[in-house]
């Protein structure tokens, strides 16, 4: 499972710019990644990928449906915006590496279109995505 959360993380990080994982050098589970994607509503993007087809959460699973940024990320010393851009991916042992890879086609595909649509969004120059 962590290899498959790593390929996760490493090709998001690698493919699309201003986007972080949080606690990336702390111990983690294997199962559990967050991600920021910064200039994005984490709410949004949660819904556009639920209609493609990947379930994904906003914030901490201790905070689901909370309106509010997680305090968990806020406590580990992200901005309420940046919280708010965070989004969680949970693997469990059913999971493949074909299910990675049809998250590794929706999330760049997603994150650019609600980027486009993003009134805080400046496409760095010479950027990826």
């Amino acid at each position: 499972m962590a290899a498959l959360r790593d390929r996760l993380e490493n090709t998001i990080v690698e493919t699309l710019d201003q986007v972080s994982v949080n606690s990336a050098g702390a111990p983690r589970g294997p199962n559990t990644t967050n991600i920021v994607f910064d200039c994005l509503e984490g709410e949004a993007m949660v819904i556009a990928l639920d209609l493609k087809g990947l379930s994904v959460s906003t914030g901490a699973a201790c905070s689901s449906g909370a309106l509010e940024p997680s305090h968990v990320l806020t406590a580990m010393g992200l901005s309420p915006d940046r919280a708010r851009a965070s989004i969680r991916f949970s693997l469990g042992k059913q999971n493949t590496a074909d299910d990675i890879d049809f998250a590794l086609r929706l999330v760049p595909e997603v994150v650019t279109r609600l980027r486009e649509l993003s009134p805080v969004y400046k496409k760095p120059a010479g950027s990826r995505a």
